[in-house]
C-alpha cells in the first residue's frame, strides 16, 4: 500500500476514532451520576430507619410516663381521700408528706410527658416528610434508570456504527501502527499531523530539515520525535522548504512535562545520525569548493 494512501486512511480512522473514545467516556461517565442518586437514597434510607427508632423508642418513653403519672396521681388522691379518717397527728403527717411527694412528682411528669409528647409529634411529622422525600428520590431514581438504559442503548448503537466504519477503514494497515495511532489519539485527539514549514502541527515543535525533507518525500511513516504523531507534509504558503521561524514561536524541550508520554522511536536515532553525517559533508564539499576557488584565482594570476 502506498505511504499517500495509508495517511488518507489514518485521516480517516482519526475521525472515526475520536468519535468512538467520546462515546466511550460519555458511557463510562454515565453510570456515575446514577451512582450519586443512588447513594443519596440510600442516605436518606438509613436516616429515616435511625430516625424511626427514635420515634419508637419515644413512643414507649410516653407510655410510660403516662403509667407513671396514673401512679402518682392514684397515690396524691389516695392520702387526700385518707385525710378524712386519720385519728392522730402521725398519720396526718404521713398523709401529708404522700400527697405532696405525690403532687411534685406529678407535676415533674405532666411537664416531661409534654416535652416527650412535643418531640414524639414534631419526628412523627418529620418522619412524614422523609418519607414523602424517599419515595420521590425513588420515583426519580427509577426514571433515571431507565433514561440511562435508553442512553447506554443509543450509546452502543453509535459504537456499532463507528467500529462498523473502523473495519472498513483499517484493512492494509499493520498492527503496529494501529496500536500506535490508536494510543496516540486516547491521549492526545490527534495521531496524524501536518509539517509545515518545518513545524510539526501537533506540537508546534521545530524539526530538522533533513528529517522534514524525509517527510515531504511521503517514502515511509515516520513519527515527531518529540509528540509522537504520525506526520506528513504539507506546502507552505509560499511554496518554500524549511522557511525560517523564531524558535520562541515555537517552545523547546525544556517547555515539555516531565509526566506527558512523549517517546523516542529508534528511527529517531538513525535520523540523528544521518543529520551528522550529512552535516560533515556538507561542510567537507564546501571546504573543497573553496579550495578550488583559490586555486582558479591563483591560475589567473
Amino acid at each position: 500500500m502506498e505511504v499517500e494512501e495509508i495517511f488518507s486512511k489514518l485521516k480517516d480512522l482519526q475521525d472515526v476514532l475520536v468519535k468512538k473514545y467520546e462515546i466511550e467516556a460519555k458511557k463510562a461517565e454515565a453510570p456515575k451520576d446514577l451512582t450519586a442518586q443512588e447513594e443519596l437514597l440510600a442516605v436518606s434510607q438509613k436516616e429515616f430507619i435511625a430516625k424511626n427508632a427514635e420515634y419508637d423508642a419515644i413512643k414507649e418513653k410516653v407510655l410510660q410516663l403516662k403509667f407513671e403519672l396514673e401512679q402518682a396521681v392514684k397515690s396524691r388522691e389516695s392520702g387526700e381521700q385518707g385525710m378524712d379518717n386519720i385519728t392522730t397527728h402521725r398519720e396526718y403527717e404521713a398523709l401529708e408528706k404522700q400527697i405532696n411527694e405525690a403532687k411534685i412528682l406529678e407535676a415533674d411528669l405532666r411537664k416531661e410527658l409534654q416535652k416527650e409528647e412535643k418531640r414524639k409529634d414534631n419526628l412523627k411529622e418529620s418522619l412524614k416528610m422523609d418519607e414523602e422525600n424517599i419515595e420521590l428520590q425513588t420515583t426519580l431514581l427509577n426514571t433515571a434508570k431507565d433514561s440511562l438504559d435508553e442512553k447506554i442503548r443509543e450509546y452502543d448503537e453509535q459504537l456499532k456504527e463507528l467500529q462498523a466504519q473502523e473495519d472498513e477503514i483499517t484493512p492494509g494497515l499493520s498492527d503496529e501502527i494501529l496500536f500506535k495511532f490508536e494510543r496516540i489519539i486516547q491521549r492526545n485527539s490527534k495521531g496524524i499531523v501536518y509539517v509545515k514549514d518545518q513545524v510539526c502541527n501537533g506540537c508546534n515543535m521545530m524539526l530538522p530539515s533533513q528529517f522534514v525533507n524525509i517527510v515531504r518525500k511521503a517514502e515511509s511513516i515516520n513519527f515527531c520525535p518529540y509528540c509522537s504523531r504520525i506526520l506528513y507534509y504539507k506546502e507552505s504558503e509560499n511554496g518554500d522548504v524549511g522557511s525560517y521561524h523564531p524558535t520562541e514561536d515555537f517552545g523547546s524541550l525544556a517547555d515539555l512535562n516531565d509526566d506527558d508520554d512523549y517517546k523516542f522511536d529508534d528511527k529517531d536515532e538513525e535520523y540523528d545520525e544521518n543529520y551528522e553525517e550529512s552535516d560533515e559533508s556538507l561542510i567537507d564539499d564546501e571546504d573543497a569548493d573553496i579550495d578550488d576557488e583559490d586555486a582558479d584565482e591563483s591560475d589567473e594570476d
